[in-house]
């Protein structure tokens, strides 16, 4: 089995090569690594370095690899960076996904292709509806999810109007070791790992935003997994990957500090409370589970603590991000 994964330096895209791999395939991965980036993954069989708003570079590559299955995760994924870039992050993210699904139209027809969307297309809250289904209506409340939104109808135009064998996954809220700062989980792991890399100290006070907002947070393994199940079970269409149950970020702190010696305190950041917040998400897995059994496996304790040791190695070799 041959795999193109296309965003494969990047922080789901390492988990799913490691997935892929174990179970057999042979891997390839597709980015825009510079020299001087983290290296590849050790289990790809090569790296390819493409553009793929590049329209010619992306099909040769494409035709190089000869994959059978694709999937899709290259895509600027910050929300808070799409505010302060709504343009770079539409045209990149949206760009990315066509030259991908038009070079998989014209040199792979055959192949099974995941393109990973995202839970910020729905953006609404748990409250309004109870938890979120696939068939909602996609209505984004952040740059990042409208960019996510059109990658989602592009893939669902490119299977009904070329008859490409297209996956669609709206992920919501994943975390768990090798995500870097910029997403909620990271950062305060990454502020404990510095704390207690510091031996005079015995108390950290986090910087938090509004900690009351609840998310819906599954670990990043279950998520590869879930990504891998839908590929080897021939369907399309959209599938939501969730745990299917919202958190609040208090609740994140509480989890974190059973992990550290260190007195857990907090103080709220003006700059990481959001204007436009959707304040609970919450997602149904049952179209999901129904078709693959899938559901998720690591709890919630053991993601956080992953997560914090995986900042205390970087810490500890200065290599943290």
């Amino acid at each position: 089995m041959r795999v193109l994964v296309t965003g494969a330096t990047g922080f789901v895209g390492r988990h799913l090569v490691e997935c892929c791999a174990r179970e057999g395939a042979e891997v390839v991965g597709l980015g825009r690594r510079r020299e001087g980036e983290a290296d590849p993954p050790p289990d790809l069989s090569r790296y390819l370095r493409v553009d793929l708003r590049d329209g010619q570079a992306a099909r040769e590559a494409v035709a190089s690899v000869r994959p059978e299955r694709i999937f899709h995760l290259a895509a600027e994924a910050s929300v808070a960076a799409s505010w302060a870039s709504p343009s770079a992050t539409i045209e990149s993210n949206l760009a990315s996904a066509l030259g991908l699904l038009e070079a998989v139209r014209r040199a792979a027809p055959e192949a099974s292709v995941l393109v990973a969307c995202s839970a910020e297309e729905y953006g609404v809250s748990a409250d309004e509806s109870g938890p979120v289904g696939e068939d909602h209506p996609l209505r984004p409340r952040s740059p990042y999810g409208v960019s996510k939104a059109a990658v989602d109808l592009l893939a669902g135009f490119y299977a009904y109007a070329h008859g490409l064998r297209v996956v669609r996954t709206r992920a919501f809220n994943h975390t768990g070791p090798g995500q870097g700062p910029g997403y909620v989980v990271a950062d305060l792991a990454g502020q404990i790992a510095r704390a207690e890399a510091d031996a005079q100290r015995s108390a950290v006070r986090l910087a938090v935003g509004d900690t009351s907002v609840r998310r819906d947070f599954t670990d990043v393994r279950d998520v590869v997994r879930a990504y891998h199940l839908l590929l080897g079970a021939g369907t399309e269409g959209a599938f939501n990957v969730c745990r299917g149950e919202s958190v609040a970020i208090t609740d994140l702190v509480a989890g974190l500090a059973r992990h550290t010696p260190l007195r857990v305190e907090t103080r709220t950041d003006p700059a990481l409370v959001r204007e436009h917040e959707v304040m609970e998400v919450r997602g149904s897995r049952e179209r999901l589970t129904a078709l693959t059994g899938w559901r998720p496996e690591i709890p919630l304790d053991a993601t956080l603590a992953a997560a914090l040791d995986w900042w205390r190695d970087r810490v500890g070799r200065g290599t943290a991000p």
